[in-house]
C-alpha cells in the first residue's frame, strides 16, 4: 500500500486538472477540424494501447488485470465514457470551453443527488439545499430565459450527468475490481466502441495537427496516471476538492487562446456551482 501523502496527492490533482484543461482545449481545436468522433477513436487508441503495457508490467499480467467479476458493468462504464467525452468535446466546438465547463462543474452534485437510487446512500437535507443551489448557478450560466431555450446549452448539461453516472458506476465497481481493473476496461471498451463508431468518418489530416493529435493522446495518459498516482497518495474527500481547478485553466485557456470572454452571468453561475459543490464534498467527509 502507498504511503499517504495528502500534499502531494493534491499537488498531483492540481497538475492533473491542468492536463485535462490543455487536454481540453486541444481536442477542441481538432473537433472544429476534424470529426469528433475520429478524434476521439485515435485518442482511445492510444489510451488502450497505454493500459494495456500497463497491465503487462503488473502481477499477473494482462490476463490477472483484465479478469472481473462485474464485466457487464465494465463494459457499460467504459462505453459510458467514450460517449460522455464525444458529447463534451461536441459541447466545446457549440459552446466553447469556459460556458462548457462551467456548466460541467456540476457533475458532482449530480452524482451526490444521484447517490441515494443509484448506490443507496443517504442524503440529508443540507446536500439536497446544496444540489438546489448549484442547479440553479447553472440555469445562471445557461439563461433559458423566456424565448426559446438553445439546445446547445444542454449538450455540456448532458455531459455532466454522463459523466456523473460514470463516477457512480466506477463507485460501484470499485467494491468488486481494483482500480487498475477499472481503468483497463475503460481503455479498452472505450476504443473498441470508438472504432466501430468512428472508422467511417476517418479523413485525412495534416502534418502539424497529427503533431497535435500527438501531443493529445501524450495529455491523456499523462494525466490519467497521475491522477491515478493523486488517489494512491491521497484519500479522494481530501483532493477532490481542488478538481475544480479545471475550471479556472480551461477559463484561462478560453481566454487566452480562444479568444472567448467571461461573461458574467457565467462567473456568478460557476460560483454557486463551484460553492455547492465543495460544501456538498465537505458533508460527504463530515458523514464518512
Amino acid at each position: 500500500m502507498a504511503q499517504q501523502n495528502t500534499r502531494m496527492g493534491i499537488a498531483l490533482m492540481i497538475f492533473s486538472t491542468f492536463v485535462f484543461a490543455m487536454q481540453d482545449g486541444i481536442s477542441s481545436h481538432l473537433a472544429r477540424e476534424y470529426n469528433v468522433f475520429m478524434v476521439v477513436m485515435i485518442r482511445f487508441w492510444f489510451l488502450a494501447a497505454f493500459v494495456i503495457v500497463l497491465a503487462s508490467r503488473g502481477a499477473g499480467g494482462v490476463r490477472a488485470t483484465a479478469r472481473t467479476p462485474i464485466l457487464w458493468l465494465q463494459l457499460i462504464r467504459g462505453a459510458l465514457l467514450v460517449s460522455q467525452i464525444c458529447v463534451m468535446i461536441y459541447g466545446f466546438t457549440l459552446l466553447g470551453l469556459i460556458e462548457s465547463h462551467a456548466v460541467f462543474a456540476a457533475y458532482p452534485l449530480l452524482a451526490a443527488a444521484l447517490s441515494g437510487p443509484v448506490l443507496g446512500e443517504y442524503v440529508g437535507w443540507r446536500r439536497w439545499a446544496a444540489i438546489c443551489v448549484g442547479f440553479v448557478g447553472v440555469l445562471i450560466v445557461l439563461q433559458p430565459g423566456m424565448g426559446v431555450f438553445d439546445p446547445a446549452a444542454v449538450v455540456p448539461l448532458i455531459g455532466a450527468l454522463m459523466f456523473a453516472v460514470y463516477g457512480l458506476l466506477t463507485r460501484f465497481a470499485g467494491r468488486t475490481d481494483s482500480a487498475a481493473t477499472s481503468f483497463f476496461w475503460t481503455g479498452i471498451v472505450g476504443a473498441v466502441v470508438m472504432t466501430f463508431v468512428g472508422i467511417g468518418y476517418w479523413e485525412p489530416m495534416s502534418a502539424g495537427n497529427w503533431a497535435w493529435m500527438g501531443l493529445l493522446c501524450l495529455t491523456g495518459a499523462l494525466g490519467h496516471f497521475t491522477l491515478i498516482k493523486c488517489y494512491e497518495l491521497a484519500e479522494v474527500s481530501a483532493v477532490q476538492p481542488f478538481a475544480y481547478f479545471q475550471l479556472v485553466f480551461a477559463s484561462a485557456l478560453g481566454v487566452l487562446v480562444f479568444s472567448e470572454s467571461i461573461e458574467a452571468n457565467v462567473a456568478l453561475g460557476a460560483g454557486l456551482v463551484v460553492a455547492a459543490g465543495l460544501f456538498t464534498l465537505w458533508r460527504q467527509r463530515r458523514a464518512r
